[in-house]
């Protein structure tokens, strides 16, 4: 009982760490109201004039969703921690709670190379620490005690996904517009992962 405690304890704190990340990112948009009052501007343009930062923000919303979803499914895996788990796991925290200050950069300067860069490069940190913690998990059959052990089409599918980050930040360096593009090549990472799971069942 106190292994799965233990565990649960680390999510709950995680999954609050998340919860202020995704609420901060609402601040820059906020902010927008005070400054229009003062030009004495119409309210619809805190929307017409501002697009960017809102596009900016549901971006980086779906991303974190996206990143505690996967988050959430790896420590389905977990029943207790080590030092090794924790360590990634909060440097998984850091790229989560660094994000909203990118996604308020892509906001004001948008393609400008160092904000490219500073975004992907943050999305890149935090895959990688999710592929860092699979690889913990995998390794170490006391965390996931009588848990299903890490499959290797999951292993696949985060080394995958790092791979896409680490692509999008070199397209970023070299045409800063296009690195975000890249993103959607992680619409592939499950399918390769899955059939490299399905070519080693063949054999």
């Amino acid at each position: 009982m106190e292994q799965k405690k233990s565990s649960e304890r680390l999510v709950f704190f995680t999954d609050a760490v998340v919860a202020i990340a995704l609420t901060l990112l609402v601040l820059p948009l906020t902010d927008l109201v005070p400054e229009l009052v003062a030009e004495h501007k119409p309210a619809v343009e805190a929307v017409t004039r501002n697009w960017s930062k809102i596009v900016s923000f549901l971006l980086s919303f779906v991303v974190i969703g996206r990143f505690w979803g996967v988050h959430h499914r790896i420590f389905e895996h977990v029943r207790s921690y080590s030092p090794a788990l924790i360590r990634a796991n909060f440097c998984w925290l850091l790229t989560i709670a660094l994000l909203p200050f990118p996604t308020e950069l892509i906001g004001a300067y948008q393609s400008e190379r160092f904000t490219v860069l500073f975004y992907l490069g943050t999305l890149l940190a935090s895959s990688l620490c999710h592929t860092t913690m699979v690889s913990i998990i995998r390794r170490d059959p006391d965390i996931r005690g009588d848990a299903e052990p890490v499959s290797d089409e999951v292993f696949w599918n985060h080394a995958l996904s790092s791979v896409v980050f680490a692509l999008a930040v070199v397209v970023g360096f070299i045409k800063p517009p296009f690195g975000y593009y890249v993103l959607l090549l992680l619409l592939f990472p499950a399918r390769i992962a899955f059939w490299l799971r399905a070519r080693h069942a063949d054999r």
